[in-house]
């Protein structure tokens, strides 16, 4: 019996089915009907007032995922995710969304998800794949030419959202140098200190991940969401019991007396 199970993997097997558990709760609930809820973002919660500011000054929209990502990234699926929404609300408004990117291949699915967006709400015609385009795989080479397009084209809002790492500043500093309202949101600890000094809004780590549940109000991804923020709970009370139990010795006799 020892062959077929080794028992040092016990508490892996555990955890695993445990989490398989609430994932699969999380989806049962969706199906039946239960609705999930997350907390109000700041950051997301002022999409729409940067887009209506935006409209309001006749001036484009720029979104950039950074120059750190390509499109296996989580982070930079998570972008893309909320530049549907972006798109979708740009469509309504008829505001224009420019997206400059370092990648041909985030470039394309960029292109699709932007246009899905403007059918979304209605107004394909509106659509300029034009708006989303490659300019270099170079970084400082895409900060300076991003740079540029603040400078010239002086965008109302600018969302920096996706994998950034040393042109984060460079390109946040721009933009709040023309008074633009600026949403930001990455998962690099280093790069969020920056976007939290130079940035209207900063989505900090994991609230980047469940922006576009809390955006398209998505039942399946709000509910993922929760799955994982009851495994955070779980660890946590884990964490603090294994705490306790190795600070008190169970094997002590201190409690008799």
């Amino acid at each position: 019996m020892q062959d077929l199970f080794d028992i040092t993997t016990l508490p892996t097997l555990i955890i695993s089915i445990i989490s398989i558990l609430i994932v699969a709760y999380s989806i049962i609930s969706v199906k039946a009907g239960k609705k999930f809820s997350i907390r109000e973002i700041p950051g997301l919660k002022a999409v729409e007032e940067a887009v209506g500011r935006a409209t309001e000054m006749g001036a484009p929209m720029l979104y950039t995922p950074g120059w750190g990502g390509d499109i296996q990234r989580p982070t930079t699926i998570a972008s893309l995710n909320i530049l549907s929404t972006i798109a979708e609300k740009a469509a309504l408004y008829d505001c224009q969304l420019v997206f400059p990117t370092h990648d041909p291949i985030i470039m394309a699915v960029a292109q699709e998800v932007v246009k899905e967006g403007y059918a979304k709400a209605g107004y394909p015609d509106r659509y300029n794949p034009d708006d989303i385009f490659y300019i270099s795989s170079s970084q400082f080479g895409y900060a300076a030419a991003v740079d540029g397009i603040i400078s010239r084209t002086k965008p109302a809002s600018i969302f920096l959202l996706g994998t950034f790492e040393a042109e984060s500043l460079i390109l946040a500093e721009t933009g709040n140098s023309i008074g633009a309202i600026q949403i930001a949101g990455t998962d690099s600890t280093i790069q969020l200190a920056f976007f939290i000094v130079a940035c209207d809004y900063t989505l900090i780590g994991e609230e980047l991940f469940a922006a576009s549940g809390y955006l398209s109000q998505n039942q399946s991804i709000l509910s993922s969401v929760k799955a994982q923020d009851i495994l955070k709970v779980m660890i946590a009370l884990f964490i603090i019991v294994a705490v306790i139990w190795a600070t008190i010795d169970p094997s002590s006799t201190w409690w008799r007396y």
